[in-house]
């Protein structure tokens, strides 16, 4: 009689999706502007996303990158141009209570090719496919990569999320909301610098 074992790469893709991040940052600032049920749709995005990318890159994808610098490179310009974007919005974002109607939380599609551009997932993904592969065929591999990244990472976003909505409570005056916009952009621009090194 054999004892359960656990795959390796289950813990590797929750401590890499778990961990601070864009999604992470992102979701929880989402969760305390928009609350946990309207962020429902972009936490959904996100892991169907992840799912995607880790499965393109198990798949062969992460091999292409590596094998070409200048689309890493190009993959690179394009995150950090947009998540500095994204930053940039979150320190001028409203508070909770006074949302306007052009206030709205990422919708499903837009969190789902925001993964394309996340350095976070892209790293996680070629690690993951490199260290951790269980000698399946190509098409396998992908398979199983994409469900260990979505369903962990479902998990870790609805987490996340709840917990951001959480701190609404904390959140009272004009002036903690301003702090809390400044740090989630600040760690935000910050994973942007981050993906250069």
């Amino acid at each position: 009689m054999t004892g359960f074992v656990l795959d390796p790469l289950y813990a590797f893709v929750f401590a890499g999706l778990f961990s601070p991040g864009p999604n992470v940052i992102l979701l929880t600032s989402s969760g305390a502007r928009f609350g946990f049920l309207r962020t429902l749709p972009h936490v959904l995005g996100v892991a169907f996303g992840v799912g995607i990318t880790s499965g393109l890159t198990a798949f062969g994808l992460g091999a292409l990158l590596l094998a070409q610098p200048w689309l890493t490179l190009l993959l690179k310009v394009a995150a950090a141009g947009w998540i500095l974007w994204m930053a940039w919005k979150l320190l001028h974002a409203a508070r909770a209570q006074v949302l306007s109607e052009a206030d709205r939380p990422f919708r499903f599609h837009e969190a789902v090719l925001f993964q394309w551009v996340n350095p976070k997932v892209w790293a996680i993904a070629v690690a993951a496919s490199a260290g951790f592969s269980a000698g399946l065929s190509p098409t396998g591999e992908a398979l199983r990569m994409a469900s260990a990244f979505s369903g962990i990472n479902l998990f870790v976003c609805l987490f996340w999320s709840f917990a951001g909505s959480l701190l609404t409570f904390l959140l009272t005056t004009p002036r903690a909301w301003t702090l809390f916009n400044g740090t989630m952009a600040a760690a935000l621009a910050l994973s942007a610098a981050m993906v250069f090194l």
